[in-house]
């Protein structure tokens, strides 16, 4: 249940409802198992060769999780200012992916975390953790519409400001935390 928790608390999916529904807005609609999957996957390959992947690239947690910071930091920005930023993102197979998948659900903070949960917890329990949370997350997806319609038009569009300026400020803080290691 704590590695359940706290994953639950990083990956936020209640608090990303907001660009969900953006996102679906832009591309039509959300493939919410392909979202699923490829946000799996990426968490899955984490967890066995985090650190690994990183070092291949010659890239560090830090490095990483700074460009994460960029992309959230863009998504709040036109979350808040209602501008489009990633214009060749139409397709919803494509949004599916990049930014929902990685780096919103599965971003520099999900990873991160993953490899500190390994260091403390066997490899099963952190599986068990994010495939509870990867079922959570495929339920959010799969009933944005509904979510969408009871929030309403404005009432839609108020948390869409109100958590693009949420991701603004995770985006700055994730930046402030890693850039002091350069």
């Amino acid at each position: 249940m704590s590695v359940s928790l706290v994953l639950f608390s990083v990956i936020d999916i209640i608090g990303s409802i907001p660009v969900i529904i953006d996102l679906k807005k832009k591309s039509g609609y959300i493939e919410s198992e392909k979202a699923t999957v490829a946000a799996g996957l990426i968490m899955v390959a984490f967890l066995y060769l985090g650190e690994s992947i990183l070092h291949l690239f010659g890239v560090d947690v830090q490095s990483f999780a700074i460009a994460g910071a960029l992309v959230i930091f863009f998504v709040g920005l036109e979350m808040v200012l209602g501008i489009h930023i990633f214009k060749g993102e139409s397709h919803a197979q494509a949004s599916s992916i990049v930014p929902l998948a990685f780096p919103m659900i599965a971003g520099a903070g999900t990873m991160t975390t993953i490899m500190s949960l390994r260091s403390e917890f066997d490899q099963w329990t952190v599986l068990v953790g994010i495939s509870l949370n990867l079922v959570f997350i495929y339920l959010v997806l799969k009933t944005s519409s509904w979510i969408e319609q009871k929030l309403g038009q404005s009432g839609a569009e108020i948390l869409r400001k109100i958590f693009g300026v949420i991701l603004l400020a995770i985006a700055v803080k994730l930046f402030k935390n890693n850039i002091s290691a350069f």
